[in-house]
Order: C-alpha cells, then sequence, then structure tokens
C-alpha cells in the first residue's frame, strides 16, 4: 500500500477530501458574510441561520411540491434571498448608523427565532435529502474513490465563489457597489439608486448562504442545528482572511478546511481547535487580516 509520511495514501486523500468539501462550505458561508461585512458594515450573526433555511427550503420543495434538486438550487437562494430583503428593509436599514454590537445583537435575535421555530415545527433530529441520480456513485481515481456529489459541492463552490469575486472586483456594478460603501451621496448624485443597491446586495448575501445550505442538504440531514454548528468557525475564516475581504474568504475558507481535515490525520485531538489556533497566530502577525486592510 502507498504510504505518504507514514500514513496509508487512502487516509490522507480521504481527509483531504473531506477538508476540501468542510472549505467549500466555510468559502462560499464566509464569502456572504464578507460581502455584507465589506458592503454594508453589518457583522450579520443570522448568516448560519439563513444557511439552515437553504437546505429547509429544498427540502419544503422536494417534501410538499415536489421539486427535485437541480430546480431548488436555484428557487431556495431566491426564495431565502428574498426574505433576506425583507429582513434589510424592515430591521437592518435601521442599524446602518449606528454601532456594529447593535447589528451583531439584532442578527444573533434573528437567528434564535429563526433555529427556534425551525426546532418547534420540524424538532431537532434532522430529515434526510436525497442526492439526485445524477450524481450518486463514486468514481475510481486509482488512489481512492471519489462519491460523486462531494465532488460536485467543491466544484460547484469553487465556481461560485470566482464568480461572485469577478462580480465585485472586475465589473463596473461592482465598481458602483463599492463607491457606494465609501461616499453615498456622491453615487446618488449620478441618478443610482443608493439604498436598493445596498438592499440588493444583503440579499445576494443571503442567497450565497442559502445556495450553501441546499449543498449541504444531501451531506448533512436538515435540521435547525446545522447552521449554529459552523457559524462560529465561519466567523474565524472571515477573521483570518480579513474583515470584508472577498478574496480572504476564499482562499481562506478553502485552505482551512484543508489544514482542518489533514490535522486529523496527524494529530486527530487538535483538529476540532486548529483554526482557532491558526485565527490567533495571525491576529498576533496581522491584526487586519490575512487580506484585510489596515485601519
Amino acid at each position: 500500500m502507498l504510504m505518504i509520511f507514514g500514513y496509508p495514501a487512502p487516509l490522507m486523500f480521504g481527509q483531504l477530501l473531506l477538508g476540501l468539501i468542510n472549505g467549500a462550505f466555510y468559502a462560499l458561508l464566509s464569502l456572504g458574510l464578507a460581502v455584507i461585512f465589506g458592503m454594508l458594515n453589518i457583522v450579520n450573526f443570522a448568516h448560519g441561520a439563513l444557511f439552515m433555511l437553504g437546505a429547509f427550503v429544498a427540502w419544503g420543495l422536494l417534501e410538499f411540491l415536489g421539486i427535485g434538486y437541480w430546480p431548488a438550487l436555484i428557487l431556495a437562494p431566491i426564495i431565502v434571498g428574498a426574505f433576506g430583503l425583507l429582513l434589510e428593509k424592515t430591521l437592518i436599514s435601521r442599524l446602518y448608523k449606528l454601532d456594529h454590537l447593535y447589528g451583531l445583537l439584532l442578527t444573533f435575535g434573528l437567528a434564535l427565532i429563526i433555529e427556534g421555530i425551525a426546532r418547534n415545527e420540524f424538532g431537532s433530529s434532522g430529515m434526510p435529502y436525497r442526492i439526485p441520480d445524477a450524481l450518486q456513485g463514486a468514481m475510481n481515481l486509482g488512489f481512492m474513490f471519489l462519491p460523486v456529489y462531494r465532488g460536485w459541492v467543491v466544484v460547484a463552490s469553487a465556481v461560485m465563489c470566482l464568480a461572485t469575486w469577478l462580480v465585485i472586483e472586475k465589473t463596473s456594478l461592482g465598481a458602483t457597489l463599492r463607491a457606494a460603501t465609501e461616499n453615498a451621496p456622491l453615487v446618488q448624485a449620478f441618478g443610482i439608486n443608493v439604498p436598493r443597491m445596498i438592499s440588493l446586495t444583503y440579499a445576494g448575501g443571503v442567497a450565497l448562504a442559502a445556495f450553501a445550505g441546499v449543498l449541504a442538504a444531501p451531506i448533512y440531514s436538515v435540521n435547525p442545528n446545522m447552521g449554529s454548528n459552523l457559524i462560529i468557525v465561519v466567523f474565524a475564516v472571515v477573521v483570518i482572511g480579513g474583515m470584508g475581504s472577498i478574496l480572504g474568504s476564499i482562499v481562506t475558507g478553502f485552505g482551512l478546511g484543508i489544514i482542518e481535515g489533514l490535522t486529523k490525520v496527524f494529530y486527530p485531538q487538535g483538529s476540532a481547535t486548529v483554526i482557532f489556533v491558526v485565527m490567533v497566530i495571525v491576529l498576533l502577525a496581522r491584526p487586519a487580516g490575512l487580506f484585510g486592510k489596515n485601519a
């Protein structure tokens, strides 16, 4: 059997795959957080609950309407994004000029409400969500068997992250949005509806969380706790990459997922805390994060 650093190759590659899958969710969720914080200056603690809501919407579409995975991958982010737009219009828009603490407390309360309603209605045991037929089975790569769906999750996440980065950093729309966050009155003087743009930005960040939730539904059971189990780690990823940094969230999300996966091979006891150890080291060396801008 092929050995790598004294460990069986299938074990190493298997943990690397698990790390990539976790990294895919870290990247997508931290990307949504970075978009919302970087553009709106709101610490969105409800992001994990909205991730969970995306999985529940996909499950509900299948259970009650017979709408399968592929349409749900489009419909669920739109539905949850519309819900996020409602939250932004009615609650979050009132906090833009206040201290970050108010936004954190409000979104934390929203997360508790959303998760509590889901728990009361569906319980905590979770419901299965079937992998679509086209993505079932596994591919023999020679050195390991790759489950097709898990490979799809990594590819879909990477494509969505790249597309979001290109829109924000390389298009005129992204440039206008960044300008609006720096000097809203000047941008509005050119006839651009800045409040509407900000609302749609929040909805877009929420839709990214819901997209991740649909991807996660066949891997994890659809349950009210699936977002709260991830959100603390995702916030650590955002801090390491740099608050508000789009590229930092993507690179750090995938990178830390791989580090976490390999830690399970070399030092399993440290796999639950390795991300937080990295966060401490990074903040001591560079308080703004790896890709963040110093104040």
